[in-house]
């Protein structure tokens, strides 16, 4: 799954990096939580739960059916 989840996580960077951040994966655990790190401009906006749960956690659950959770470490 760890592959999947790093494909998807390539999809939505561009979007990220045009706003000045990026996301790094920290882990993927076995009962479908993706652990990931909002860097860069993302680490420290005030939308970035939103850009969390409607962006990147949406675009994880269309294309990965294991996952359940993505949350910020």
């Amino acid at each position: 799954m760890k592959e999947a989840v790093l494909k998807v996580l390539e999809q939505v960077r561009p979007s990220l990096q045009a706003d000045g951040g990026d996301v790094e994966l920290v882990e993927v655990t076995e009962d479908g939580v993706v652990k990931v790190r909002l860097k860069g401009a993302c680490g420290s906006c005030p939308m970035s739960t939103m850009t969390l749960k409607m962006g990147i956690e949406r675009a994880m659950k269309e294309k990965i059916p294991g996952v359940k959770e993505v949350v910020q470490v």
